[in-house]
């Protein structure tokens, strides 16, 4: 007979770099999840991320074990990190950034985040990412 699934936790984690306090170590107690053997596992999945923001769901059970899967990093993290940008934008409405955004960086940032995305083609897949790039305060390039 299968488990009987008592919660989801969904934070994210940087990398390689899960440890016992805030935010993880609260989320987990709450569920009664050993948060020592979760820091050792997430770690050792994502060793060869050091320091990438992954988006993780964790799915505990009734006799407190748990799963997890680790998504792709988040739009906004793969623009800053290919354009070598710090932040985007504190006003996006208002405020522009000089950083202009190719359409290859576009369609790079998609394919990295096909496994998540749910758009039905890689079309809608770069109107997602763009909208993502437009909110930080960044100009397309084409």
């Amino acid at each position: 007979m299968a488990k009987k699934v008592t919660g989801f936790i969904k934070l994210q984690i940087p990398g390689g770099k899960a440890n016992p306090s805030p935010p993880i170590g609260p989320a987990l107690g709450q569920k009664g999840v050993n948060i020592m053997e979760f820091c050792k596992a997430f770690n050792a999945k994502t060793q060869g991320q050091p320091g990438v923001i992954l988006p993780t769901i964790i799915t505990v059970y009734s006799d407190r074990s748990f799963t997890f899967v680790t998504k792709t990093p988040p739009a906004s993290y793969l623009v800053k990190d290919k354009l070598k940008l710090d932040r985007g934008a504190q006003k996006p409405g208002t405020e522009v950034m000089a950083k202009r955004v190719p359409k290859k960086t576009v369609e790079e940032i998609v394919e990295m985040k096909k496994p998540d995305l749910t758009a039905g083609s890689k079309e809608a897949g770069m109107r997602t990412i763009e909208g993502s790039i437009r909110s930080m305060g960044l100009k397309l390039d084409y």
